[in-house]
């Protein structure tokens, strides 16, 4: 199996890591001098209950949430972090001992989301909270907003591991990492990327599975 050598940056919160690698990586629309790994954020159950924890924070007190949807397969992260949000003893907040769905998009062969019948009302007149791997072109969280207003939610925030932005929008974009985390990085749309044109090929194909060497 294909291996990547990443580093891992720790933080004050036991559990709570930034797992990186550096080189020439593409997703499907940037090219990008970063990896930045959160497959074991998004299975092990600590690793994600430290990330929610951090991100439960932005939402203790100011803001309500009735469903989190669940972008990039961060559903238990997004358990998690319902648990936080809805049994905090500690701190005031809007939802304690109320109920938060989780719910993940279905997508079409178009790549538009799409919520069946029976997942409708869990977005219809609820206070939505948008929960991904990353932020960074926006592309995946317009998706996500366009789809809660079609069906009738209202978009509460925007909560992410990474993000290079602050806001989409006008929707308040809270994350744990962001670029400043990362010294150099850089991120282009591909007939940008200043490595390509000094013709270095690239070492892996990424998204929020993971990644793919060349």
């Amino acid at each position: 199996m294909s291996t990547l050598h990443t580093v891992k940056y720790e933080t004050k919160r036991k559990d709570l890591f930034l797992r990186v690698a550096t080189g020439h990586f593409a997703t499907t629309n940037r090219h990008t001098n970063y990896y930045i790994d959160v497959v074991s954020q998004k299975a092990r159950l600590s690793e994600a209950k430290a990330v929610a924890e951090a991100l439960a924070s932005h939402y203790y007190a100011a803001t309500k949430v009735d469903t989190i949807l669940c972008l990039d397969g961060t559903e238990v992260i997004g358990a998690c972090l319902a648990n936080f949000l809805t049994k905090s003893d500690n701190i005031v907040n809007f939802n304690r001992h109320k109920s938060i769905y989780v719910v993940s998009p279905e997508y079409t062969n178009s790549n538009q989301i799409l919520f069946r019948d029976n997942i409708a009302p869990m977005i219809k007149d609820k206070n939505v909270m948008i929960l991904a791997v990353s932020v960074s072109s926006g592309k995946t969280a317009l998706a996500a907003i366009d789809a809660i207003r079609y069906y009738g939610g209202n978009v509460t925030g925007i909560s992410s591991i990474f993000s290079t932005e602050k806001e989409c929008i006008g929707f308040p974009v809270h994350s744990i990492f962001d670029p400043n985390d990362l010294e150099g990085y850089q991120v282009w749309r591909p007939h940008e990327c200043p490595m390509c044109k000094e013709g270095m090929k690239l070492d892996a194909l990424i998204n929020s599975h993971g990644f793919s060497k060349i």
